[in-house]
């Protein structure tokens, strides 16, 4: 007796490509998204909206909602070339670019991606030790009255966020991260509501709605400075909702039907609705917190020492979140990376032999040899860098803005053209060429703020000796 055969192609237990059954919802997907995108980009926004001011701010940022949310559309429309329901799949980034534009695209969607994700998990592991550290410095601060200004070397933290991350690490695939994901989204939330509520509080108690219209002042900064951090805080802002990097990836985990790309385009709405609403909440209030002077991390630019509890909480989750936005930005490239090696090497047993491990009241453990190693490998490379180069904010900014541009506009915009076959020179061609070219202005003109921010930092900077 075979398995009844469902009318989309599949089976009960398999999809229509003879994978097992995929599982995941409007609300997985929507906990993916927010894991990825309220990442601690959201603590830099105050900053950001500090260097635009109050009518630039708020615009940019409900601007990049809009472009992202659009262009994710475009790109949830890509998962499955030719028909919505039936089409081929297409599981990552690359294998859509692959199908619908081919050539030498895919090697540069390849490299932009990997590289992207490379330089997340190394800008995740420097901004956990920050919070690691601003746990310890609070409480320092705190018992010697404000005395001692409590420095301290940021390796040791580092070295622990790698660690945690060699054992999450071996978690096989990107299906089985669900749990992770939902415990950094409740994370996320929970900082998020700290800063916000820390933020009403100081306008509450100083009275005042700090800030001005046109941003910081000529004068707090030189001219030409105020021009390099305006571009910066765009790449910043950009940086912030950029998640197109593992849409796909996630979209390969919904079940069907409803057709993918629908529930998709509702989780994407969901998703980019309460970021943009969060965003605004925080960057905003700490902005009217702090005015001019607000800090380019709100929890540990030590922006508030009391309540130093409440701050520690906060900080606590999000080292909690940004282990789990590591495993969610790294499984797509893990994955990349193995499959590769299975083709390169298809009898290697180091490479495809898994190794069942019983573990009492769960299903087996599957150790495979190769993702041991080369995933503890790669961790500890992200985390040595990291110690290498930790200010690494002004390089997250560069990497953002490189990223925004090719992967959440023109790749997505490109493909939609082939997909849909739209005219050159018809009305939605025309549209869509000029949000793609007004795209890529504001990536050049954040990646030069970024390369001018890396360029002050060279100045003052010693290997390996970071000290806060």
């Amino acid at each position: 007796m075979g398995e009844e055969v469902l009318p989309q192609g599949g089976t009960k237990c398999y999809d229509d490509d003879g994978r097992l059954k995929r599982s995941g919802t409007v609300w997985t997907a929507s906990a993916h998204i927010i894991t990825a995108v309220i990442g601690s980009g959201v603590l830099s926004l105050a900053w950001a909206t500090a260097q635009l001011g109050w009518v630039a701010g708020p615009l940019v940022m409900i601007l990049f909602s809009f472009v992202t949310y659009f262009t994710s559309t475009l790109l949830a429309a890509c998962y499955r070339s030719g028909d919505p329901v039936n089409g081929k799949r297409n599981y990552t980034y690359m294998d859509a670019v692959r199908s619908n534009l081919g050539g030498f695209k895919v090697k540069i969607c390849g490299w932009v991606q990997y590289l992207n994700l490379f330089g997340v998990a190394i800008g995740y592991t420097i901004a956990s030790s920050i919070s690691m550290m601003a746990i310890k410095r609070s409480n320092c601060f705190h018992a010697s009255g404000g005395k001692n200004p409590c420095h301290m070397n940021s390796n040791p933290y580092m070295i622990a966020f790698g660690i945690v991350e060699i054992i999450f690490s071996q978690i096989p695939d990107f299906d089985q991260l669900w749990w992770l994901s939902i415990v950094a989204a409740v994370m996320s939330f929970t900082y998020s509501t700290i800063g916000l509520g820390l933020g009403i509080g100081k306008v509450a108690e100083t009275g005042t709605i700090r800030g001005s219209l046109t941003g910081i002042s000529v004068g707090t900064v030189t001219q030409t400075q105020k021009i390099w951090r305006s571009f910066q805080a765009l790449g910043d802002i950009a940086f912030a909702y950029s998640y197109s990097l593992i849409l796909i990836e996630i979209q390969d985990t919904l079940k069907a039907p409803p057709a993918e790309s629908k529930t998709m385009k509702k989780a994407t709405l969901i998703s980019v609705g309460v970021t943009t609403l969060f965003y605004m909440l925080c960057g905003c209030m700490g902005y009217a917190a702090f005015g001019d002077l607000s800090p380019g991390n709100l929890l540990t630019g030590f922006g508030f020492y009391n309540p130093f509890w409440l701050l520690d909480i906060a900080n606590a989750a999000i080292v909690i979140h940004l282990v789990g936005a590591y495993q969610v930005y790294c499984q797509p490239l893990f994955a990349f990376i193995e499959k590769s090696a299975t083709e390169l090497f298809p009898d290697s047993e180091f490479i495809t032999k898994d190794i069942k491990i019983p573990i009492p009241g769960f299903r087996p453990y599957n150790l495979n040899l190769f993702r041991l190693v080369w995933r503890t490998i790669f961790v500890i490379i992200t985390t040595l860098i990291s110690m290498l180069l930790p200010f690494f904010n002004d390089i997250v900014g560069l990497l953002g803005a490189l990223g925004f541009w090719p992967l959440t506009v023109y790749f997505p915009v490109e493909m939609y053209i082939s997909q849909k076959k739209i005219p050159k020179w018809s009305t939605r061609w025309v549209c869509l060429q000029i949000l793609s070219i007004a795209c890529l202005f504001i990536t050049i003109a954040a990646a030069a703020g970024s390369i001018a921010g890396v360029v002050l930092d060279l100045k003052s900077f010693k290997p390996f000796a970071t000290v806060y």
